[in-house]
């Protein structure tokens, strides 16, 4: 690599070593030497100039370290010295960046240069530090050439982005994070064309200081062409290894795709049985064209449980907990058993308790690497606002991965039901078909701030006590809009219908019609206590639903944001419901975020209450209304 000289002066620049283009130029042994001094700590004042503003001033102070840490003592004056020498690398590394290499840097310790002090000098307490940055003036490519650029391909999966998009052209400013994105995109282009081991085999970067351009020069050596040669799998112990083989998807003597390296990855950590799992490819490409790889995974223990609770001041207290055993058979089977008691209000009564407990048994690759069988039972017994179910119900099928943000689902299931309502005390028994599909194309599954999220599902069913034939379909969306550097604002929007065809009300079975109300619903409402009025006051589902919210999010600091919200829903029995059917809810709430997404608080009141709603509602729970 050849890189002009940047205009920092003798004094400062050879005493430490700066970053650039990945190599550290001028490195002085006696920096680190001095880091691993430990000594009293000393605190020091820190004044930063820089004659620029903007993303130039913003960039160098980014880059101090002694500015990040200036409430923080230093570990005696030889950390102090360390750390000023460490910021000449940094600041001319941020120059670089920003495309000034000309640039000129004083760093004076107590009025002496840091460069010069050496680590044992004594300094006052604390110690006066000024930083003055000159950056010079702005270069600009003048040319710019790729030796053995990959050829253009037509295959659309293949495609690799022209480093010229990335700014790399001659008059673009010349930013050595351009330069360096080019040499990702000329190697990641001879990738994607099955050359695994293409590498940069040299860098000429040479900055002419009389006319401030900056000529490059990268040659690509694209190494011999690959195909993917056997998997080996290290560290396994109570998983098959010819399981995890197969379950990458990696196929012996398919051409080399780096797509297929990263979707093996993905395929092995949705196992959820490993702590640390990494494909590691051969140092070179074998004589045969192969190129073979080491599968090195760590297994997590066989067990894992956990607990949860929720609570609102309609729905009560709720509580539950989770058994999960992993890799039950040595390929990955999972089984969760999931308990939960909720309705807890005061004063106690177990009578009025909702009761469910439920096992789901999950085996991966069951046809393809993103196929899985899906089995589960459950039974369950919850009392409603408009009836009260006990139940017993199990559904088998497969769950289909067609890539991240898509997935298909599709099975048979059974229920055994008996339903108190405004009808009396009667039983059914259900069988059906199930089938769903999930397009997920939201930034975040947790705390989104960007993108869009939709569901279909379409349950056709035959209940066989009073032999008719039904149908359910529901279609939900949800989009995202994120406002401000790093989205501090966010407008959520959420839209969802159904629909249900069968026969008469009284011989559908409850839990198949629709209602509305609840913390995922319409809040400010109970749970399920918005449906069908038949004009006695008397509630019973709906054949038609639709719902919608519209939700504002700021945060007012990193960990704590509010919230502003307005809810509304209908359920119609035969026709779709008019305008005057509609139930609002609004309310405002809070947020804390955590590592594992937003702990909430949402504060709600229903602005057309009908008798027996709530004056307002208040919901606890972990993550995002929608």
């Amino acid at each position: 690599m050849c890189v002009a000289a940047a205009g920092f002066g003798a004094v400062t620049v050879p005493a430490a070593a700066f970053d650039i283009f990945g190599l550290k130029l001028f490195e002085d042994q006696s920096e680190q030497d001095a880091e691993a001094v430990i000594a009293d700590p000393q605190p020091y004042l820190v004044t930063l100039v820089v004659n620029a503003t903007g993303a130039v001033e913003s960039a160098v102070r980014n880059a101090s370290a002694l500015v990040a840490d200036q409430n923080e003592p230093a570990s005696g004056a030889a950390g102090l010295l360390a750390k000023a020498r460490g910021d000449y690398r940094r600041i001319v590394a941020a120059l670089y960046n920003e495309g000034y290499y000309g640039g000129t840097a004083s760093i004076r310790v107590g009025g002496v240069e840091a460069a010069t002090l050496a680590p044992d000098v004594d300094l006052p307490d604390p110690v006066d530090v000024a930083v003055v940055v000159d950056p010079g003036p702005l270069f600009h490519f003048n040319s710019v050439t790729i030796v053995n650029q990959a050829l253009p391909t037509s295959d659309p999966n293949d495609y690799v982005e022209p480093p010229v998009h990335a700014g790399f052209g001659a008059g673009e400013i010349a930013k050595s994070s351009v330069i360096l994105r080019a040499e990702q995109l000329a190697l990641e282009a001879w990738r994607q064309q099955g050359y695994a081991k293409a590498a940069i085999a040299t860098r000429d970067v040479v900055a002419d200081h009389a006319t401030t351009t900056v000529d490059v020069t990268i040659s690509v050596n694209p190494g011999p062409k690959a195909a993917f040669g056997a998997v080996t799998v290290i560290g396994a112990e109570a998983l098959d290894p010819e399981f995890l083989r197969r379950q990458t998807g990696l196929t012996e003597g398919e051409e080399y795709d780096p797509d297929e390296v990263a979707l093996a990855q993905k395929r092995l950590d949705r196992l959820e049985v490993f702590r640390a799992a990494r494909l590691e490819a051969a140092e070179s490409v074998g004589a045969d064209g192969l190129l073979p790889y080491n599968l090195v995974v760590q297994e997590l223990p066989g067990r894992r449980f956990g607990v949860g609770a929720n609570y609102s001041t309609v729905d009560g207290l709720g509580l539950e907990a989770f058994h999960l055993w992993r890799n039950l058979f040595g390929q990955a089977e999972r089984l969760r058993l999931d308990a939960r008691v909720a309705s807890i209000g005061y004063p106690i009564d177990t009578a009025q308790f909702d009761y469910f407990f439920g096992g789901t048994f999950t085996k991966p690759g069951i046809f393809t690497p993103d196929t899985d069988l899906v089995a589960a039972v459950s039974a369950e017994r919850t009392i409603y606002p408009t009836f009260t179910e006990t139940s017993a119900s199990g559904r088998v099928g497969l769950t289909h991965i067609l890539s991240d943000q898509i997935s298909f689902e599709g099975g048979a299931q059974f229920e055994l039901n008996r339903f108190d309502d405004v009808f009396g005390t009667r039983d059914f028994k259900t069988i059906g078909l199930y089938a769903g599909a999930t397009l997920d194309f939201r930034d975040d599954s947790v705390d989104p701030t960007e993108g869009w999220f939709g569901q279909v599902n379409l349950e056709p069913f035959y209940e066989m006590n009073y032999n008719n034939f039904g149908a359910r379909l529901t279609a939900e969306g949800r989009t995202y809009f994120g406002f401000g550097e790093d989205d501090p604002f966010v407008l959520a929007g959420r839209l969802k219908a159904g629909v249900l065809l069968g026969p008469s009300l009284a011989e559908i079975p409850p839990d198949k019609l629709f209602f509305a109300g609840g913390g995922g619903s319409v809040r400010g409402y109970a749970y399920k206590s918005i449906g069908v009025d038949d004009g006695t006051g008397t509630i019973t589902g709906g054949r038609y639903l639709l719902e919608a919210s519209l939700e504002a999010r700021a945060k007012v600091t990193q960990d704590i944001g509010v919230v502003g919200f307005v809810d509304g829903g209908y359920v119609a029995a035969d026709v779709f419901p008019a305008l005057s059917d509609l139930r609002v809810g609004a309310g405002v709430g809070l947020r804390y975020y955590t590592g594992l997404g937003p702990l909430r608080a949402d504060f709600a009141i229903p602005l057309n209450k009908k008798p027996g709603d709530p004056d307002y509602a208040l919901y606890v729970g972990i993550g995002q209304a929608f």
